[in-house]
């Protein structure tokens, strides 16, 4: 066994310390080991943080109990659980030096070789730098211990992280106390035995063969640009050109936002986002504010609309608190992010100030991370609040210059009297407002919570490459904003329905996109989004599975 077989077996995944300090040149050598570390497109991606206070490995230790308990939870074995718990898992606050690795996704703005196939290249590379760490640190007699039972976001902002930074996790870095009987800690308090040797197959030949595509027979889709084979690939089902209608259309999108010819839709969820209004106060709703309260209370006994469709077409349902007028019991299944109990009525001062304009980009970007980090890549959006309709059309008028009266409808279902009355009041609004021509000046004053906090989700959920499936006429006023703050959004957006509210049309046209379904809908809640998504899942499904002219043997169109 050579000198670096031997470093290669005794690294350990290090959890009991002594308390001898880690010299500066122990660590600087180490660092530099990670720094040779592989480096995709040489683009020094990976970024490093040294943690000595004793403050700060405190707080990192109260995140980590928190999410050790919810690990715990995970398994109903008692027997389980017990074991589980008893495993030493983590040494921050004994460890002398703690260290951050971190990715830098900033690099993709850029041309980077190696990333073209999986922008997780950068994070490879950022585990390639912690491996050689640990070797060089277990060479020089010290070690390293991983910890990511964490809550990312707030690690993040625990360490005053910018956005494009990605933490791997904590590493416990100092002087080992044990060497754990030459084996992993959790092989020798027998959690479980790892295998003696790898597993090892030889592929020998391809398990998928790619169809022809095109009547040149290209061999290799490399060489035709995504859209292009998606075209062909559609083209070549065993269909007459473009007879699937929008399906195809839905088909070519969803492949270009996957970059694939075979995508799939994985762990789709929709979130309704909720929250009250000060407008609704001032008698522009056919329903009073309480309903609000009522109805989130309803979606988490699943007795609403949206729980039915949900469940019919196996759609996660999450309901976010963004500022109902109500404070929820600590229990109760909420996504909680809520900025206040209810926006101020803008008839006479602004909705909300600007800590709580800023606060709902920052929780509804949260909400969306997080569902991102469940490996989920569809997201639906939904709303309630009474009174929103209101602070929609305001927000569309100002977000697209369409004049006042042509954004506003009949909501939750006014009398034609209360919809003069509502459009009185909202122009009155709009015209005491004296401050600037900013966007988000005139967001933050007409704004509601969950109509921004939705916004900046579906930003997020770009950022995160998801499918962002736009329901009615709110969720679509909340796009707007997010359009005018990222116009590249649009190519991921799917519009579920036109709704009956009848300034939704002229968003639809403002945007120059097609809604699958015509249902008379105004229900709010992302009603549109689950109806839709049978049909949206049918156009993946046609892509994936229905044969080519070719594998059925069957004649194509004669030219």
């Amino acid at each position: 066994m050579t000198y670096l077989d031997e470093i290669l077996q005794a690294r350990r995944d290090t959890r009991h310390f002594t308390n001898e300090e880690v010299p500066d040149a122990v660590i600087n050598k180490a660092l530099q080991a990670g720094h040779w570390a592989p480096s995709v497109g040489l683009t020094d991606a990976t970024k490093y943080y040294l943690i000595k206070s004793d403050e700060i490995k405190k707080a990192v230790k109260a995140l980590f109990v928190e999410y050790d308990n919810k690990a715990a939870n995970q398994t109903d074995n008692e027997q389980q659980k017990a074991a589980y718990k008893a495993l030493k898992l983590e040494a921050i606050e004994e460890a002398p030096i703690g260290l951050v690795i971190c990715y830098d996704r900033s690099v993709l703005n850029n041309f980077t070789i190696g990333t073209v196939g999986s922008n997780e290249a950068i994070k490879f590379s950022a585990v390639c730098a912690a491996q050689n760490i640990w070797l060089s640190l277990t060479e020089q007699g010290f070690s390293m211990g991983w910890i990511s039972i964490l809550n990312y976001y707030q690690f993040k902002q625990l360490l005053g992280l910018p956005e494009h930074l990605e933490p791997l996790g904590y590493f416990c870095v100092g002087k080992p106390a044990t060497n754990y009987d030459n084996q992993p800690m959790l092989q020798q308090l027998n959690w479980k035995q790892k295998s003696d040797v790898p597993f090892v197959t030889e592929i020998t030949e391809p398990q998928y063969k790619a169809e022809t595509i095109t009547e040149s027979k290209v061999s290799r889709l490399q060489e035709i640009s995504i859209t292009d084979a998606l075209k062909a690939k559609i083209d070549s089902k065993t269909k007459p050109t473009g007879s699937l209608g929008m399906l195809e259309e839905l088909a070519q999108q969803i492949g270009e936002v996957f970059q694939t010819l075979n995508p799939k839709i994985i762990q789709p969820n929709l979130v309704v986002f909720a929250a009250d209004h000060g407008i609704a106060n001032h008698g522009v709703s056919a329903y009073p504010q309480d309903v609000t309260r009522q109805m989130v209370t309803n979606f988490l006994e699943g007795g609403a609309a949206i729980n039915v469709f949900c469940k019919q077409n196996n759609i996660k349902l999450s309901i976010v608190d963004a500022g109902v007028n109500y404070d929820f019991a600590p229990n109760t299944n909420l996504i909680a992010a809520k900025v206040g109990n209810g926006t101020q009525s803008f008839l006479h001062v602004p909705a909300m100030s600007t800590t709580e304009f800023n606060l709902c980009f920052s929780k509804g970007k949260a909400v969306v991370e997080t569902i991102a980090k469940t490996g989920s890549n569809c997201i639906a959006f939904g709303e309630m609040g009474i009174g929103n309709t209101s602070t929609a059309s305001v927000l569309m008028s100002i977000t697209t210059q369409i004049p006042l009266e042509k954004c506003i409808g009949l909501g939750t279902g006014v009398s034609n009297a209360r919809l003069k009355e509502k459009h009185k009041i909202l122009q009155k609004a709009v015209d005491n407002y004296s401050g600037s021509d900013k966007l988000e000046d005139k967001l933050a004053y007409f704004g509601g919570f969950e109509i921004l906090q939705m916004a900046s989700g579906m930003l997020t959920a770009y950022e995160n490459n998801m499918l962002i499936l736009v329901d009615g006429f709110i969720c679509s006023v909340a796009f707007l904003i997010a359009h005018q703050m990222n116009p590249e959004i649009i190519k991921n957006a799917i519009f579920c329905h036109c709704s009956a509210e009848q300034a939704h049309v002229k968003i639809l046209e403002f945007l120059k996109v097609k809604p699958i379904l015509q249902l008379g809908l105004r229900l709010g809640e992302g009603t549109g989004c689950a109806l839709a998504f049978p049909i949206i899942q049918s156009a993946v499904d046609f892509l994936n599975e229905m044969a080519s002219f070719e594998s059925a043997n069957i004649a194509a169109k004669l030219q």
